[in-house]
């Protein structure tokens, strides 16, 4: 076992993700011959065979599955040391942080704003879907993703979702259509910008459920930014958390309604569990945390 070399697990990794040796072969542009002997000197150093032949396919035997999950765990380890060693090398830290394409853009700038302006640190910032930013969380291109879902959790998943706001979704909008007595009123009254697919939207319909109203749907959104932009344009009220709309109501453009709908929204740092985080990711969810703490009710 001494002589178990980290090339013949590449090859053996990349052959069992194929399941076919002449695919594998072409991809990494080397010989068939070559390969197979690669992976027949693993099986030899190791005692065990890896692959049952079914037809044209290679299928993992027992062994095979065990060799391929410390593979790669040993691969994820190497892409960590890496990265590491990278990020020591370099005259600033880089930070990589991934946010939903969706996400509150005020809720970003903040939760960068202990980092904004430092001269030792390098911000590289990533938008996309959820699949996309875990992936390349799972990677280690990335180290943080942003987002009001946390990933799928069991037993072999390696994020770590850190819950660092918390905040009340409430109805927002020009002050000409906050003049209704009560909710229900408003509600029936005034049309709604609503986004989709989110908790938000889940707690919204069960609210109106429960008060035995059909709303007037202005608009159906899954971008905060353009439920941003429809609020400010007059286009109905926006059902969202205050953050979204935080420069808006400053000024004075918009107004919040008085009415608890008990809809909460929570956001969400993702981080990957590493032995070596880091160090500037671990300093923003610290200050996240503090910043949060006194605003719990």
């Amino acid at each position: 076992m001494s002589e178990l070399n980290y090339h013949h697990l590449r090859y053996f990794h990349e052959v069992a993700k194929d399941g076919n040796l002449t695919r594998t072969a072409e991809r990494l542009n080397v010989s068939q011959s070559a390969l197979s002997t690669q992976i027949r000197t693993l099986e030899a150093r190791i005692g065990h065979q890896l692959f049952e032949r079914r037809g044209r396919q290679l299928v993992l035997t027992e062994v095979g599955h065990i060799t391929l999950d410390y593979s790669e765990r040993i691969f994820e380890a190497g892409e960590e040391l890496e990265a590491t060693l990278r990020q020591a090398s370099a005259g600033r830290q880089a930070v990589r942080i991934g946010a939903l394409s969706t996400l509150s853009r005020n809720f970003q700038i903040g939760f960068l704003a202990p980092i904004i302006g430092r001269q030792d640190v390098e911000i590289v910032l990533r938008s996309g879907s959820a699949n996309v930013l875990f992936e390349a969380l799972q990677a280690m291109a990335l180290d943080v993703v942003l987002t009001t879902e946390p990933p799928a959790r069991d037993v072999f998943s390696s994020f770590i979702a850190h819950r660092v706001a918390e905040q009340k979704v409430l109805l927002h909008g020009t002050p000409h259509r906050l003049r209704h007595a009560t909710l229900e009123e408003m509600l029936r009254e005034e049309p709604v910008i609503l986004p989709t697919d989110s908790s938000i939207r889940t707690g919204f319909d069960s609210l109106i459920t429960r008060l035995g109203l059909r709303p007037q749907v202005a608009a159906e959104v899954d971008d905060m930014a353009m439920i941003r932009l429809l609020a400010r344009e007059d286009a109905g009220l926006a059902i969202t958390p205050a953050v979204v709309l935080a420069d808006e109501l400053r000024e004075g453009l918009l107004m919040t309604a008085p009415f608890d709908l008990d809809i909460g929204e929570d956001f969400y740092a993702v981080t990957l569990q590493r032995r070596f985080p880091n160090p500037v990711v671990t300093d923003m969810l610290e200050k996240a945390r503090e910043a949060e703490a006194p605003r719990a009710d």
